[in-house]
């Protein structure tokens, strides 16, 4: 009977171990590797370093945060890919790594859609539940939305207007095939290839221009091998920093709630010193032999009907048809409370 006693009491222990530990599993420790193609001294990747010493101060040292900086894991559709392969769980992308998961980002950059930040955030403020909602529904948890400035045309001519843009050979991201068809759509030569090919391919003449933000092209130092920057301003660059929903959940569901905060002061933080540092990179550049075209009205309406030109491929192939809708209705509704700008192009 003592023994029978002895067994019973084993398994009750057993059945508790196995039906009973997830908040134990929970609070076990938990390594989240992150990776960037935002250079090692970055403010991207000062602040995620921050961050990092913020989980694990606020876990009491239960969750780290490995980063992985400058590309080393791969471009970020290699990023994209190892973490849904379990090799990574986390990123601080761009829309680039996003629309690899879901297109609907870009809605957010639109090409000549948003004239200023106020208009960007008010959109994105609104749709950041649904958007949440197609990420979560793929697997991803969006910690925090991200911002890498506005787009302009980087190139080794200067370019004003449409013509001289689809004279040259356009980078654009490798791995999209409806996004070839939608550069063409505009009357642009797009060559796709992997981010971490720029420099290269600026060299050796593969790629004649790119479409880039002030900050990439000054942290990239891709100025020195394309000396003129377009006035106009492209359209936004967002991202985010996600993480695998599976990861996520090993971690101790009271401590979720503290580290979403922690990524989202992140994230807001990141997003101010970018605004803020725009301009300062601009300036700086110049000070190196930048030059950036001016652009008249004449040729801001030119790049706006080649756009609106381009939208059958962009609302759809591009941009999933429902996203496009929500953004569009929100831009309107805040146009309509009665704010009117110029635009942000020089």
């Amino acid at each position: 009977m003592r023994r029978i006693g002895l067994a019973l009491a084993g398994l009750a222990v057993l059945c508790f171990a196995v039906f009973a530990t997830p908040g134990e599993a929970q609070a076990r420790k938990v390594k989240v590797k992150l990776a960037t193609v935002a250079p090692k001294g970055t403010a991207f990747h000062r602040i995620l370093e921050e961050l990092g010493n913020r989980w694990a101060e606020a876990s009491d040292g239960k969750v780290k945060l490995k980063i992985y900086p400058g590309g080393v894991a791969g471009d970020e559709t290699e990023v994209v890919r190892k973490i849904r392969l379990g090799t990574l769980n986390a990123g601080l992308v761009t829309s680039t790594g996003l629309a690899e998961i879901d297109r609907a980002i870009n809605a957010l950059q639109i090409p000549l859609a948003y004239d200023d930040a106020e208009e960007l955030d008010f959109v994105r403020s609104r749709m950041e539940p649904s958007l949440e909602k197609v990420y979560a529904d793929k697997g991803f948890v969006v910690l925090a939305w991200a911002e890498v400035g506005w787009v302009r045309f980087l190139s080794v001519s200067p370019i004003s207007e449409p013509a001289e843009a689809h004279a040259l050979k356009m980078f654009i991201n490798a791995g999209n095939p409806e996004q070839v068809e939608v550069w063409r759509s505009g009357g642009f030569k797009p060559v796709p290839l992997p981010v971490t090919e720029i420099t290269t391919a600026l060299q050796t003449g593969l790629i004649e221009a790119v479409p880039t933000t002030p900050q990439a092209v000054m942290m990239l130092r891709w100025y020195e091998h394309a000396k003129h920057l377009t006035g106009l301003a492209w359209s936004p660059l967002v991202g985010g920093l996600i993480i695998d929903k599976k990861t996520w959940d090993k971690i101790d569901a009271d401590l979720r709630p503290t580290l979403l905060a922690a990524a989202r002061e992140a994230g807001e933080k990141l997003r101010a010193e970018v605004r803020a540092n725009e301009a300062k990179s601009l300036a700086e550049m110049k000070a190196r032999g930048l030059s950036i075209s001016p652009l008249s009205k004449a040729q801001r309406a030119k790049w706006v009907t080649m756009v609106e030109g381009m939208r059958d491929h962009l609302r759809g192939a591009y941009v999933p048809p429902a996203s496009w809708d929500e953004a569009q209705t929100h831009l309107e509704a805040y146009r309509n409370m009665g704010k009117f700008t110029d635009g942000k192009d020089e």
